[in-house]
This record gives C-alpha cells, structure tokens and sequence, in this order.
C-alpha cells in the first residue's frame, strides 16, 4: 500500500511538473508559446521551407534588396561580435509597397503572418550561392496605427522591434525605410543571441560583393 501512494504521489508530482513548463514555456527551447492563431516555429518552418531555393522565392514574387546590401551589425555601428542579417529578399504586395522610395521605401501593409512572410533573409556563400537564414515581417508605423493599432504587432508574445532613422546620425537606423516595426525569425540558423534578435554572430557577409553601406539620407519623420 506505502509503495502504491508513493507512485501515485510521484505520478500526480510530474503531471504537476509538466503542467508549470507548459503554462510558462520553459521547456521550449526557441522562446515563448505562440498565442491564440498563431503559428509555432515549427509551422513557420514547414510553410516556408520551399524558400531554401531562392528561385522558388523569386517566382512567387520576392524581389532582392534593390540596393543589394548584406546587412551586418558593424554597417549599423554596432560590434561584429553581433554578426549580421543578410541579404533580404522582400514581397511589394504584402508590404503594400506601390512607389519606388521616395526617397525612403514605404509601405501601407499590415501583413503579419509568418506562414508567408513578407521578407526572407539569405547568406551569401563562397560558391556564390544563397542560403536561407531567417524570415521577417515587417510594418509601417503610419498603416499600422491607421488601421487602429496604439502597440506594436507581437510574435509568440514578443513586441516587434521599432525602426526610426536617426536624422542626428549618419547612420541608417531604418535601413532606407520609414518608420516601421519588424521582427526576424531565426529558423534556419542557430543563433546565441537569441530567435527574435536581429543580428546573427552565425551569419557572415564575408561572401558577399554587392553595396557595402546605405545610402546617406534622413527625410523627415
């Protein structure tokens, strides 16, 4: 009878134990739970694992950053040890992008949805290829609050970073964008820094030959 309430009491103690790291999603190990309709990274990565060819990306209607940059933390006045993003890869449509910059690209999409995201983000590699690293979505300040937003989207709970350009600096804090939100999504390199981080110390623009800086220009915000 003591051996039976022992396992009882072992049984009720680990249903206890799993119930704590789901309601708190520390056994996850790629961040906080989805929330209610929300993809998990799992679903993100099925849904987009097609894009791993970019020519797959590029017949569904992304286009490659006019201004062919490799983004890296060192281009952003941060240090190296942070790494880099990449080249992104964007969809106009789901940015609501319909003008060329202006001279900053704008958008009035409010497209959040990671099961198609409005960005990919490759690597350059040494044999000239691309490879997939991350996905992102991205909007604007102005559509978004216009469509009655007062906080930022989020993503398993996380806000999504704010993007405004520093006129002070001579830097491009919003990467030739007006003011936006945007969130990376690392689901298909590891990265330390953390899945919703925007720089990769996993990433390298070693490989890539195209623009090296933004172009200097702070409009008005």
């Amino acid at each position: 009878m003591q051996t039976r309430f022992k396992l009882l009491a072992l049984t009720f103690a680990a249903v206890a134990f799993v119930g704590a790291i789901a309601a708190t999603g520390a056994a996850r190990p790629d961040g906080p739970m989805p929330g209610p309709g929300e993809p998990t990274l799992d679903d993100v990565r099925q849904a987009t694992a097609r894009f791993k060819d970019v020519n797959v990306a590029l017949a569904e209607g992304y286009v490659r950053d006019p201004f062919n940059l490799c983004d890296s933390a060192t281009m952003m006045g941060q240090p190296a040890s942070l790494g880099a993003m990449g080249i992104h890869f964007f969809r106009p449509d789901l940015l609501g992008i319909t003008e060329p910059p202006s001279p900053r690209v704008n958008g009035a999409g409010t497209h959040t949805d990671f099961r198609s995201p409005s960005i990919l983000i490759y690597e350059p590699r040494a044999n000239g290829g691309l490879e997939l690293v991350a996905v992102e979505n991205l909007v604007f300040k102005k559509a978004w609050q216009a469509s009655g937003h007062t906080a930022p989207p989020t993503f398993h709970g996380v806000p999504y970073d704010s993007m405004v350009d520093d006129p002070a600096t001579e830097l491009d804090e919003a990467h030739m964008f007006e003011p936006h939100f945007d969130r990376h999504v690392w689901i298909y390199r590891d990265n330390p820094n953390g899945v919703f981080t925007p720089f990769n110390p996993n990433v390298t623009c070693a490989n890539h030959t195209g623009g090296q800086g933004h172009p200097a220009t702070h409009a008005a915000h």
